[in-house]
């Protein structure tokens, strides 16, 4: 299995053919092991999907092999003091080769539901045209493991995402007379410093102490001698479940108001946010595999991101995809490392799962 990643991560996948080629390197490795494996392409985007079992439940197993640039040094596997190092060690090649050594492992005539393996190439970017495009063929289940890095927790709600653009109007004037015109990047300063103080921002869960705000774009200006009368801000929310993202747009026009700033926006609600209740039966067995495994207190969280489990709970009712993976640190980071053991263990979790 450690084999299998080094050959994983040795592939250059940051772009759309490098992930596709590592695509490919996984569906032949999976025949040399005598898996069969379908291969489907979208918009040049390749995906893989594999099946094995019977019954009336199904389990999906999905992993993407695209990774986030990095430098070449990164394309070189390093093993050390039990870690290994490289881009998409842990986000998340490290959980695709574990699936796959998984999946080689199970023995169909001892299952007693259906498990399918999905491994995709665009996670990095969206998603779109891999896990969206397979769950809109029916390729979906009772229950769905992304292999994402948790440290062997399990991340069973998220954040939802809102995206804010924003347009804050001035008046121009001469630079060298700013009070004859109005500033408008210091409206959006100004509603920016004013932002933590909306209703929205103060409230939190059991899984999470509060949502986020980033301001992730600001372009205004263009010349030093004008005062700018445009400034256009764009803010990556991750609102809370139990949330409205209406109520947060509205709050946020409230605000403009309120300060009596000139201001347009736009919201795009990318992502609903992803709640399964800690009662769901396959949340239960798996944290029964995880104590089997020698973990004897299963942890529960939310994760403050978004991942495809987002494609296959909008199938699902809204629950019961969640991210569950190996242990590692620093992805998408320079120092981007998985801890070996704790592949075996995650193998072993999701074996003892699948066949209970």
């Amino acid at each position: 299995m450690i084999e299998l990643l080094k050959k994983l991560i040795e592939i250059k996948s940051d772009t759309k053919s490098g992930a596709n080629e590592a695509l490919l390197f996984c569906a032949a490795w999976l025949k040399e092991h005598g898996q069969e494996a379908a291969i489907h392409n979208n918009n040049g985007y390749l995906m893989l999907t594999a099946e094995k079992g019977q019954g009336s439940e199904t389990i999906v197993w999905n992993g993407h092999v695209d990774v986030v640039p990095g430098h070449d040094s990164q394309f070189i596997p390093v093993e050390k003091m039990g870690r290994l190092y490289g881009r998409g060690s842990a986000d998340m090649k490290a959980g695709v080769a574990a699936m796959m050594m998984a999946f080689v492992e199970l023995d169909p005539s001892a299952l007693s539901r259906i498990v399918q393996l999905h491994i995709v190439t665009d996670e990095e970017i969206g998603g779109h045209n891999t896990s969206e495009w397979l769950v809109a063929q029916g390729f979906t289940g009772d229950f769905v493991i992304c292999g994402e890095p948790t440290n062997l927790k399990i991340g069973l709600q998220s954040k939802g995402v809102l995206h804010m653009d924003l347009v804050f109007k001035g008046k121009p004037a001469h630079g060298s007379r700013p009070w004859e015109g109005c500033n408008a990047i210091e409206s959006a300063m100004t509603f920016h410093s004013n932002l933590p103080t909306l209703p929205f921002q103060r409230e939190s869960t059991s899984y999470f102490d509060y949502p986020s705000v980033n301001l992730a774009i600001i372009n205004a200006g263009e010349r030093y001698n004008v005062v700018p009368d445009l400034c256009r801000v764009s803010y990556d929310i991750r609102f809370l479940p139990g949330q409205d993202p209406k109520d947060i747009v509205g709050q946020m026009a409230s605000l403009a108001k309120e300060l009596e700033v000139g201001m347009e926006q736009k919201a795009d609600i990318t992502t609903p946010a992803l709640v399964t209740k800690p009662e769901h039966p396959y949340i239960k067995s798996l944290q029964q595999a995880i104590r089997k495994a020698g973990y004897p207190e299963p942890v529960l969280f939310g994760q403050h991101g978004a991942a495809d489990t987002r494609y296959y709970a909008a199938a699902m009712g809204g629950e019961g995809a969640i991210e569950f993976g190996p242990a590692g640190a620093d992805w998408h980071g320079d120092e981007e490392y998985v801890i070996i053991s704790s592949l075996f263990d995650y193998k072993s979790i999701l074996l003892i799962q699948a066949l209970s």
